[in-house]
């Protein structure tokens, strides 16, 4: 969704008070008779307050031939209400001098608004007319059917490389529910009918498929009583929502796909896949990106940039997801530069990892950024709020806010080396050149050559 920016700029203020004394973020939570779970966090520093709902659906849950429908919603859901009118939800909100946004991934949807806290109650108002009466009919499908077209145009078919995710997930999780990523298929969305779209709000648009968190400047009786009054009187769902185990099957040696794109600089990109988010092994491989990319330090913009000048940006990042994930390292390459020459610097610099222990100092440091990202991730109502949500619905635990910093910490140097050389690896791999449209009638020599964008 467009965000609206218009709360004043505090919303954004680091809320320093948002750590108790003990250094914990104090919550309570509680169940609905029909299934909502509720979050609740105090802070009455600055008077704002964040309502955050997130709905444990994303494409996972789309069966093929419906794809892209979880994403659709996400537009879907700000059309109105039988009691919002077309096109108001966000003039409702913009009025009441608050901020909303909405996104949607492979596992979840989220919606918040972030509101001046005088203005609880209406928000709370809002988002159960999501839940309960959202407008779901022809005018406004074929308004979003065109948002969405708009949107893909944008933002993945004109913009050079961004059609990687796409390949990526195709190649690394075919013929599971991650192959396809939430944008979905145009032709998939043209072909559903009024009545899959009722069938699919009516599905995952339910209390018990939903949390609830309320984080700011708030009262907690009085957030309790409005929840109450604006919640309770919706239906728990009656349809069985659909779980999906995403089992991938083995890749059978790497994949290597060329494609040509409208772009100057050539990009070597890898894809490796991924342990669950919560794993022990995914709290390694996330320390192992701050390793290789987490700044200009960083191993790959220290040797492939500065030193080598292999290449101009450096990127390295898990797409962590419920049931897998990847972790993706990207490099784009200097002027002059092959891609070939690129590539043989970037696995260099994994085999170091995988073969030599990193220097204790090194893994203090670390450690000192991962602590100051889980800080700093925390630092916002919005951010409280999300990690709140997340926590409870991915691991079953909202307070692990307050311990996962622990998990990160058990991490050892000897833990970085072994998922390196577990996960790292060519046969877990799908690997992808990018080159200039200039470079089609040129001999590659990657395995695979495909035709990308046009």
């Amino acid at each position: 969704m467009k965000q609206v920016s218009l709360l004043p700029a505090m919303i954004f203020f680091i809320v320093a008070n948002a750590w108790s004394q003990e250094g914990r973020i104090k919550f309570v939570e509680y169940d609905l008779d029909n299934g909502l779970h509720v979050i609740l966090h105090q802070d009455n520093t600055v008077p704002i307050v964040n309502v955050s709902v997130l709905y444990h659906v994303g494409s996972k849950n789309e069966p093929p031939g419906r794809t892209g429908f979880a994403h659709f919603f996400e537009h879907l859901m700000f059309e109105g209400s039988e009691n919002i009118g077309r096109g108001e939800y966000m003039k409702i909100i913009e009025r009441a001098g608050g901020q909303l946004n909405a996104n949607t991934s492979q596992d979840r949807t989220f919606y918040f608004e972030t509101m001046p806290s005088n203005q609880l109650e209406l928000a709370l108002y809002m988002e159960s007319e999501r839940m309960l009466h959202a407008k779901i009919d022809s005018a406004g499908i074929a308004t979003q059917k065109e948002v969405v077209k708009e949107e893909k145009r944008l933002r993945i078919d004109n913009q050079p490389y961004m059609s990687f995710q796409e390949k990526m997930f195709a190649a690394a999780y075919k013929g599971t529910a991650y192959e396809w990523i939430p944008i979905g298929s145009f032709e998939d969305i043209d072909a559903a009918t009024e009545q899959d779209f009722v069938d699919f709000y009516h599905t995952f648009y339910v209390p018990n498929n939903a949390t609830l968190v309320v984080a700011g400047d708030i009262d907690m009786e009085q957030a309790k009583g409005w929840i109450a009054k604006y919640f309770t009187e919706i239906p728990r769902g009656s349809k069985e929502i659909p779980r999906p185990a995403i089992t991938a099957p083995d890749l059978g040696g790497e994949v290597r796909e060329t494609v040509f794109d409208n772009i100057q600089l050539p990009a070597v990109m890898y894809g490796y896949r991924m342990p669950p988010k919560g794993t022990p092994d995914y709290y390694a491989l996330q320390i192992l990106t701050t390793l290789l990319a987490g700044g200009e330090s960083s191993r790959f913009n220290k040797k492939l940039v500065d030193e080598d000048e292999l290449a101009a940006v450096m990127f390295a990042f898990p797409y962590a997801l419920e049931d897998g994930g990847l972790f993706i390292a990207i490099g784009l390459a200097n002027v002059g530069v092959n891609p070939e020459d690129l590539e043989k610097g970037m696995q260099a610099e994994i085999t170091k990892v995988q073969q030599e222990l990193i220097s204790e100092q090194e893994y203090q440091k670390l450690q000192n950024q991962m602590e100051n990202d889980f800080v700093s991730s925390n630092s916002t109502m919005a951010g409280i709020a999300e990690s709140l949500a997340d926590y409870h619905v991915y691991f079953g635990d909202a307070n692990l806010i307050n311990s996962e910093l622990e998990r990160y910490r058990k991490v050892t140097r000897e833990d970085i080396q072994r998922v390196a050389q577990k996960y790292l690896v060519e046969d877990n791999r799908v690997t992808l050149y990018y080159l200039p449209q200039s470079a089609r009638e040129q001999p590659q020599d990657a395995e695979v050559q495909k035709e990308g964008n046009q």
